[in-house]
């Protein structure tokens, strides 16, 4: 405080800022302790934002200097490029569906877990350890799980005497794998459910249990209003993940067959660092970063008719 006091000193007659020596301390000092930060800002995150907006106007392969082109590229993925269409749909497919199952699950879970029996924290810790597995590694674990050929799944389907499936050689089946791998991992939601759902006050209940309120009167009309604004968040954050999917696709499908796991990023991947077009791979970005600004935009206008906030008036 006697720092900031000292800052807002002004000479008579003109209204200045003046930098007492101890000021000057204390900011020297202080940027000097943020310095890694800021140069890593700068350089890791400021720098490669900036450079792949510029680079999203250019004709750049990493080895030649970029060629500016304008508008052309964005020309090119609207108008003359099919796979950029078909990531588009099959990215969407994947948010329409992947997103509402993951919330659903997570939030089914965690009602479970918020139940008062015995053995509880095992439980929890149960459920929430596959959300820390790596993802390389679950991808893995459910590529032999959901082997065509010999993976614990289709044999369970014969010992029932069910057709097998071709989880990954089918392209009817191969988006709905992956979004059923998605399903396993739904420990991080889960856990913030789980606080909202210890947050909400007990007189609600006991005030519905005085009216004869049943268990699903009671989840309807008083767990999933106060739930509604963990469901935005997880929501928010579940869709702009959702549209950046990667990792497990790349790992067990590579976007086949038939390109029909070939997401965005997966296309946009390519692009950058297998065809290194890095001028078309990077306005590939920018337009992922619009779109999701834009439904993220739509999203948080809609949310007031839906969020309940304790303590806002009704």
């Amino acid at each position: 405080m006697a720092a900031l006091q000292e800052l807002w000193q002004a000479r008579p007659g003109r209204q200045q800022w003046r930098l007492t020596p101890s000021v000057r301390r204390d900011l020297r000092n202080g940027l000097l302790f943020v310095s890694p930060w800021l140069l890593g800002l700068l350089i890791f995150t400021l720098y490669p934002i900036v450079a792949s907006f510029y680079y999203s106007f250019t004709n750049y392969d990493i080895i030649s200097p970029p060629v500016f082109v304008g508008l052309t590229n964005y020309k090119d993925l609207l108008t003359n490029d099919p796979l950029f269409w078909k990531a588009v749909g099959n990215t969407l497919y994947y948010v329409a569906l992947a997103v509402p199952l993951n919330l659903l699950v997570a939030l089914s879970v965690a009602l479970l877990l918020n139940l008062k029996v015995r053995g509880m924290v095992f439980y929890r810790t149960l459920f929430y350890l596959p959300s820390i597995v790596p993802d390389v590694a679950a991808a893995l674990l459910w590529g032999w799980i959901l082997n065509s050929q010999f993976g614990l799944a289709n044999a369970f389907l014969r010992s029932l005497g069910l057709p097998t499936v071709g989880w990954f050689t089918d392209p009817a089946w191969s988006k709905p794998a992956l979004i059923l791998i998605g399903l396993w991992s739904v420990g991080g939601a889960m856990v913030i459910f789980l606080a909202a759902l210890q947050d909400i006050p007990d007189y609600l209940y006991e005030a519905a249990d005085l009216d004869g309120a049943t268990a699903l009167s009671k989840t309807w009309h008083i767990t999933l209003p106060m739930l509604t604004p963990t469901i935005f968040f997880n929501l928010i954050l579940g869709m702009i993940g959702a549209f950046q999917y990667f990792t497990t696709a790349f790992v067990l499908t590579g976007g086949g067959p038939v390109s029909s796991t070939l997401f965005y990023s997966l296309l946009l991947y390519s692009n950058a660092f297998s065809y290194f077009k890095m001028g078309y791979g990077s306005a590939m970005a920018w337009l992922l970063v619009a779109f999701i600004f834009l439904l993220t935009w739509i999203v948080f206008k809609t949310a007031n008719r839906w969020v309940y906030y304790e303590g806002e008036g009704v």
